[in-house]
């Protein structure tokens, strides 16, 4: 493969990353923990977005479920949003491996 080849699928693959960073930015989606008690609406960038708890959470006052739902929900979203973009980056490298992306 000559250079100029390799430079040019290296930038189709760079144009492609950015494209991708836009999508899931712009990509939202909710994971809920305890039946509904703790919501977490969060990005593809595995950025929170919105944290949301029942009302009837804060009646029970245990502090330590709460905080358990919390970790849970919040958890939960974040693998899969993690998993979201490990699967398109690999669709847009072809499988390959290159270091620093995940």
């Amino acid at each position: 493969m000559n250079m100029m080849k390799m430079v040019k699928q290296a930038q189709q693959i760079q144009a492609k990353m950015a494209k991708l960073e836009d999508e899931l930015a712009a990509e939202e989606f909710e994971i809920s923990s305890g039946g509904g008690a703790v919501t977490v609406r969060m990005n593809g960038k595995q950025k929170i977005l919105r944290l949301t708890v029942r009302d009837d959470v804060f009646k029970e006052g245990d502090r330590e479920m709460l905080e358990d739902l919390i970790t849970a929900a919040v958890n939960e979203a974040h693998e899969r949003a993690s998993q979201i973009a490990k699967d398109r980056i690999s669709a847009i490298t072809g499988g390959m491996n290159i270091p620093g992306l995940f």
